[in-house]
Parts: C-alpha cells; structure tokens; sequence
C-alpha cells in the first residue's frame, strides 16, 4: 500500500454529538437542543446535553488523539455557542473554548480542521425561517468572519459545511432530523439553494479575513456508485448513476428526502458553478427560486473536495445506455446502522468524483458504527472495525495509484457519541466511551489506525485487522 508522502491521516466529531455543556458557557439554544426535547423524536429519549462531556475534558481526549497517532482532527464549532442568536452579540466564552482546544492540538503536532456548520442552527435562526430565510446566508458569512478573525492565525484547513444533503433532506424533507419539518420539494430544494449561497459566502469570507494561507473545501455526502464489473460498459453506468438525478416517486416525505440523494446536484454548483442538466429537467416543476448572480456566488475556488462516503449502490450497464442498480446478495454484511460495507466504494467514488471535479479528494468522513464493549479484561475487540477500515484504505491507495490526487483521510469519528436521531445507540468510534462514567478505553481499531498512520499505510499490506 502506497500513500502520499504528505498525506493526512485523521478523524473527526462535531460538535454537538460530543461537547455536551449545552447549556453552559453562554451557549445559545440550537435546532438540536429542542429537536432532543421532543417527544419520539431521539431513540429513548436520549439528549447532546452531556454527550461525551468533550467541552470539559478536551485536553484528555487530545491526549488520546495523539496516543492514537493522529496527524488531523476534524471537529465542528457551534454556532450558538460562539454567537448565542445566531447573529449580533458574540459569546467570548465560546470563542474561548475553541481557542484553547486549537492550541491544545497544536501543541501536540495535530493539526486542526475546522467545519464551521454540522447542523447546529441556531434556535432564534429557526423561528426566522431557518435556511429558508433569503438572509440566512449573510448571517452564515457574519458567523464565518467572528470564527476566521480568532482562528485562522493558526487554523489553515476550513470546511465551511458539512452534507447539505442530510440538512434539507432529514431536517426538512423526512423530518427525522431537526427542525423536524416535512415540506415540499420546492421547499427542500429552495432551502437547499440558500444553504449553497451560504457556503459560497462563507468562502468569500475566509479568503478575505484569513491571517494565513488557507485550504478550503466543502463536505456533502458522496452519494456514489461501484460498477458490478470492471467491464467498461459498467464502469461508465456507475459513472453515470453517481451523477444521475432522480425525482422523488411521491410526495411522501420519505420520497422527498430521497429525491435529493444525489452529488450532482448539489456538487457541480460548488464545483463547476451550474445545476446540472439531469437535475433542472428532474426538478423543472420545484426548481427554488433564484436570483442573477448565485451561481457566482456559490461558485468559488475551492482547494479541495471533501466527501463524506460510508457506503454506496451496485449498478449494471442495462444494455441499453443506461443503469441498473441491483440489490446486494443475500447475506452480504451490513453496519449495525443497516448501511450494505461495500469497501471499494472509496477507490470509486473518489474515482469519478475527481474525474468530474478535478479537485483533490478529501474523505472528510467514513467509518462503521458496530457492537462494542468491553471484554473480561476491559479491552474492545472491535474486529468489525478493523476490518473495515483497512478494506476501505485500500481504495484510497489504489485510486492514488492509479493518478487521483488523494489529500487526506479522517477516519468517523475518534470517539463514540451522539448519533442524531439514533441516540447513544450506535457506537462509530475508534475510542469506547462509557456514558455514565466518561471513561474512555482505545479500541482495537486504534491500535490498528496507529499502526496505519505511523507507516503511512504500508502496514496495511502485511497485518491482519485486529489480530490479538
């Protein structure tokens, strides 16, 4: 296995699913502290109030990221609690947290990525109209300038928002996530435009008030296929089914999310400043409504591709110019979040996304949530991670090999947290969390990532995932 000499061995979190203080330091309430407070809406109930207590005992868990071995950690700031309305009144306490939790890193030679948005929003944003509100992308650009002008002195790698795709697709198609809203097509896609401009502002904002060079990119969700063979007939139906756009089937609210899983759509205004084709014809009836200009607004130089890929479809040439998405075999593994382990999706989907792009790929997020706990002897043998881990570098290295420019790997997520909707139900981290006592015990996945990580992946060519 072969990576580049500089490339990024990391792992990520955000915010709200492990800071907890949710209502200390002059935090403001977010969309997630009420969302958590809603009857049936959190697996048992469950809340981010404490999650895994990171706001006070950050300077442990960065210990551990560096016992670890990591080069990159990945985390998320709040927006309500850097500025409590989401506008107006900076809150320095939360600045300051984030200020100590920067040097912490670098002292250790970790160096920090920065998300500025992982679906905190904040509460009085929403009674506004949320990310249907035309303003919201200017107080986006406002929030992005009170984090750069404190940060960016010593913070160089920036993401400004993490899969558009989950926030107007669960948050206000499906409903699973919060707001909670269920709406129209032409409402998710209209709030999905402003949620663009947002991230297009954003950038504008960080090369104007940076303090250092900065590298900059976006995270969606990279909805990505594999071809059945590596016939050339299936490796372009798998191209084209990553970068197809399809219409929702009903307006069931199920129907409306998944009628905006796709890259294209919500990529090539990032990447290529236009809505593809495949997506104005798809969506012709519910296109948002836009004005002269967003395009180049949206549209600007980005320094890398950021691609959140833990799972993707299998499809087949059909014979007739098109694809057929087929149904994994029966018995074929899946993650304990019922998603298919398909390993080569990474080595795919980083495939046609550079091919399309032409930026350096980032996978800004890919992991498992698995069964974990500790043994007799208060170890975590989590060979299901392992194993999924090193299957999946493998991708990385050889679509390295084979000439796409691979920048970097942040493994999802360091440790075990809050899972959205899902609770504390599932477990993706590489360090075990007890919830009731906040220890933290490295898994076997840790080892294994360290070994990775000081090699620069050539161990993945000789171990075996998690061999005790």
């Amino acid at each position: 296995m072969e990576f580049p000499k500089n490339f990024t061995w990391g792992a990520g979190a955000s915010s709200y699913q492990i800071e907890g203080a949710a209502y200390d330091g002059g935090k403001g309430l977010s969309i997630w502290d009420k969302f958590c407070k809603s009857p049936g809406k959190i697996y048992k109930a469950q809340t981010g109030d404490v999650a895994c207590d990171h706001y006070n005992r950050f300077l442990d868990d960065v210990s551990l990221m560096k016992e670890v071995g990591l080069k990159a950690y990945r985390f998320s700031v709040s927006w309500p609690r850097v500025i409590p309305n989401g506008y107006g009144k900076v809150n320095e306490a939360g600045l300051d947290f984030y200020d100590r939790l920067v040097d912490a890193l670098l002292a250790v030679n970790i160096e920090p990525w920065i998300t500025l948005y992982h679906w905190e929003l904040p509460w009085q944003l929403h009674l506004e109209g949320g990310w249907l509100n035309p303003n919201i992308s200017d107080r986006f650009a406002e929030y992005t300038s009170v984090v750069a002008k404190r940060l960016s002195d010593r913070v160089s790698r920036w993401i400004t928002i993490n899969e558009v795709q989950v926030i107007v697709g669960l948050g206000y198609g499906s409903g699973i996530h919060a707001p909670g809203l269920k709406l129209s097509l032409h409402e998710i896609l209209q709030a999905g435009h402003h949620v663009q401009l947002a991230h297009g502002k954003s950038v504008q904002t960080l090369r104007a008030n940076a303090k250092r060079p900065v590298l900059i990119g976006g995270a969606p969700v990279g909805v990505v296929s594999r071809p059945n063979t590596e016939s050339p007939e299936d490796i372009e139906a798998a191209r084209m089914a990553t970068f197809d756009v399809v219409p929702p089937e009903s307006t069931d609210p199920m129907a409306m999310q998944n009628g905006i899983w796709n890259s294209a759509w919500w990529m090539d205004p990032m990447f290529k400043g236009e809505y593809p084709e495949n997506g104005l014809e798809a969506y012709r009836e519910h296109l948002p409504e836009m004005s002269d200009g967003d395009l180049d607004i949206i549209f600007q130089p980005l320094d890398f591709l950021g691609a959140n890929i833990y799972h993707g479809r299998t499809v087949k040439a059909d014979g007739n110019g098109g694809y057929e998405i087929l149904n994994m075999p029966d018995g074929s593994p899946l993650t304990t979040m019922g998603w298919d382990i398909v390993p080569d999706i990474l080595y795919w989907g980083s495939k046609y996304l550079y091919e399309r792009y032409g930026k350096p790929i980032v996978v800004t997020e890919n992991g498992t949530a698995t069964t974990d706990f500790p043994d007799e002897n208060g170890e975590v043998i989590d060979s299901a991670r392992c194993s999924y881990l090193k299957e999946h570098l493998k991708g990385i290295s050889r679509v390295a090999a084979d000439g796409v420019e691979c920048m970097g790997y942040f493994h999802w997520s360091i440790m075990d947290n809050f899972e959205w909707d899902r609770g504390y139900s599932q477990r993706f981290g590489i360090v075990y969390v007890n919830y009731q006592t906040q220890e933290r015990i490295l898994k076997q996945s840790a080892k294994e990532y360290r070994d990775v990580i000081e090699s620069n992946g050539a161990s993945l060519s000789v171990s075996k995932a998690c061999e005790v």
